[in-house]
């Protein structure tokens, strides 16, 4: 048993950061210090318990701690920030927002740099610009720089001698850089404007365009000219929310908390090139005794630790306990340069942030009004889950009445019993748990058997479980099978062998694929017609569960039909693979191609050409 007053005695008194935990093990709040000894100590002084409720709800619930030494403030300021979001302790305060969002990287290392989406960071070279809230926006403006300029789209960084250009070329979106046909410095020219647009600076593309467009008008060249004006509208939508201000044409944010009742948010104005380009609204998970500093403070150090690039300064209402630290934090995060937080008194900063406040008073007005009707659906599938779990013979105890019901779905895909894959998705009440997700490539059935399927998916879920394994260590507070009665008896063996008690109910469809009712484990059903909460719910599961089995399943037999079609011809290695399926676009067009024709792919000779013909006669 883990003494604590013992424990408190071998502290050390250097930097570091230190994780309390409850009776079961898990993480309830993460927090950082400059001496350790006395920082910990402290949650275990009444005097201190006293001075706020949050931190005695947290004493009460801790049962063991542990720390990490660090060699500065800084060290811990950093590692404090990302054990938070790995854990997402309950008593820290939180940035609830969970999505990974989108960037635009242009690959500035590459000689013809690319203009491409990705959600995915890396000290690689390349120039980051985001993240955007908006995936639609940054398609839209990827496959518009794409096509006005005719930027490369293709990964390949090198092309061997009589290569064949893509279909893009020959459609006048791409200038032929893998042939020689595109000038390096026009090039050049055109990825320093994409950069200034996406800095803010929209004129000099605009202008650019009109050019374009004059200059093919001219020509009577009407298509083309149509096109630059269609790309001239398109660049001035996505500037038209931006608005002026008399910032010059400097890059930063203002970020202001807001409360309204017992909810907290975050609301960030973006301003770049010197215009206030939108806003962003987060909702955050804090206590009511958290103060607007210690929520921004959070919020700095978890929201811009995602950032490729971050501002050079950043506006916000009240000084924060530890400016300085979290500026050197900032500053170390980005690409170099310094990173100010400030607190404007006068001129034009003062006048831009009351402008933002003004606006976030508006705007509360609707955001409370968004709340309000989530929470009304949250609580309504709260309380259908609560009823649904008391029919099937497990009601919840009351302290567990309040919160959301965790839920785990399974199925199956396969192609007649080939390449059979099981798939698990997480329901918090009315959120995704994504992290949660995960796949299964069925090992043990051989054939068509979806409940066999089930039951290994499902033992070998569990088992890591019971085992201790962190990735799979909660569980849930219903299982819900996409199926009926089969499918719920299939499950409950394998529970019950593992000795662990979970409800397991089925989710039944009718004839048009819609669900009709829940399946119990005694073959009583619950039509869902009266239900309308509980209808849409579980039709929402399902659909998601099933998308993600036969997303992984499509994902696995494409890939394994082209080796077993191909790469088992002798003579066809990788790279003959992948010029015939350029070539001829499918699997059914090489079989029914002549040797004649498949001999038209470079590095096919005859005698390949002959041995594919006849492996496909014998297949």
């Amino acid at each position: 048993m883990f003494d604590i007053q013992e424990n408190l005695k071998q502290l050390p008194e250097c930097p570091g950061v230190y994780l309390h935990k409850d009776r079961l093990g898990q993480v309830i709040y993460v927090g950082k210090a400059i001496n350790l000894k006395n920082r910990v100590r402290q949650y275990f002084q009444k005097s201190y318990q006293n001075t706020n409720p949050k931190v005695r709800a947290l004493a009460a619930n801790i049962s063991e701690f542990e720390y990490i030494r660090c060699s500065s403030e800084m060290e811990a300021l950093i590692l404090e920030c990302n054990l938070i979001k790995k854990y997402m302790p309950k008593y820290n305060v939180l940035l609830r927002d969970d999505k990974t969002y989108p960037y635009i990287m242009i690959t500035v290392s590459e000689e013809f740099p690319r203009v491409v989406k990705t959600r995915l960071i890396r000290k690689d070279g390349n120039k980051y610009f985001g993240p955007y809230s908006d995936a639609g926006a940054v398609n839209e403006i990827v496959d518009l720089f794409n096509s006005v300029y005719g930027l490369k789209r293709c990964r390949a960084l090198t092309f061997p001698e009589n290569f064949r250009p893509c279909l893009n070329y020959f459609i006048g979106q791409c200038q032929g850089s893998c042939i020689g046909k595109a000038d390096r410095e026009s090039y050049m020219s055109s990825v320093r404007e994409i950069m200034e647009f996406l800095s803010g600076k929209d004129k000099p593309l605009i202008e650019r365009l009109t050019k374009n467009m004059k200059d093919a008008s001219d020509t009577m060249n009407y298509e083309e000219a149509a096109r630059w004006r269609d790309a001239i509208r398109a660049v001035r939508a996505l500037s038209e929310t931006q608005r002026v201000t008399m910032i010059n044409d400097k890059d930063m944010d203002i970020v202001l908390p807001v409360r309204d009742g017992d909810r907290s948010f975050v609301v960030l104005f973006p301003v770049r090139g010197g215009k206030l380009s939108g806003r962003e609204t987060f909702p955050i998970q804090a206590a009511d005794s958290d103060t607007k500093a210690e929520i921004i403070t959070e919020f700095i150090k978890q929201y811009y630790s995602q950032w490729a690039v971050v501002p050079r300064e950043i506006l916000i209402e009240e000084e924060l306990p530890e400016q300085e630290l979290l500026e050197g934090f900032l500053s170390s995060q980005g690409d170099g340069h310094r990173v100010h937080i400030t607190v404007p008194k006068k001129g034009d900063k003062r006048a831009l942030l009351n402008l933002t406040r003004t606006d976030v008073r508006e705007m509360t007005k609707s955001l409370a009004v968004r709340a309000e009707t989530r929470k009304e659906r949250e609580d309504a599938v709260r309380k259908e889950m609560n009823r649904m779990l008391a029919e099937a013979g497990f009601p919840r105890r009351p302290e567990e009445m309040n919160r959301p019901v965790r839920v785990e779905s399974y199925d199956i895909s396969n192609t007649n019993g080939v390449d059979s894959v099981g798939a698990m998705v997480v329901f918090s009440g009315l959120d995704k748990v994504r992290k949660d997700y995960r796949r299964f490539k069925i090992r043990t059935v051989e054939g068509p058997d979806d409940y066999a399927s089930l039951q290994e998916v499902l033992y070998r879920r569990y088992m890591r479980a019971v085992e201790g394994d962190k990735g799979f260590i909660n569980l849930p507070d219903v299982i819900m099978m996409d199926g009926g009665l089969g499918q719920v008896t299939s499950a409950l063996k394998v529970i019950r062998a593992l000795g662990l008690n979970i409800p397991v109910v089925g989710m039944a469809k009718d004839d048009s694929h819609r669900t009709r009712a829940i399946v119990f484990e005694d073959g009583r059903e619950m039509e869902l017609k009266g239900h309308p909460v509980l209808f849409r719910y579980a039709g929402t599961i399902q659909e998601e569960v099933h998308r993600f089995a036969i997303d992984y399943h499509h994902r696995l037999h494409g890939k394994n039909a082209i080796h077993s079609a191909l790469d088992d011809i002798e003579g066809v290695g990788p790279k003959r693979r992948n010029e015939l399926l350029y070539h001829f676009k499918s699997i059914e067009a090489i079989r029914s191609a002549t040797v004649e024709q498949l001999c038209e792919v470079p590095s096919v000779t005859e005698k390949v050409a002959e041995n594919i013909k006849e492996y496909f006669a014998h297949h």
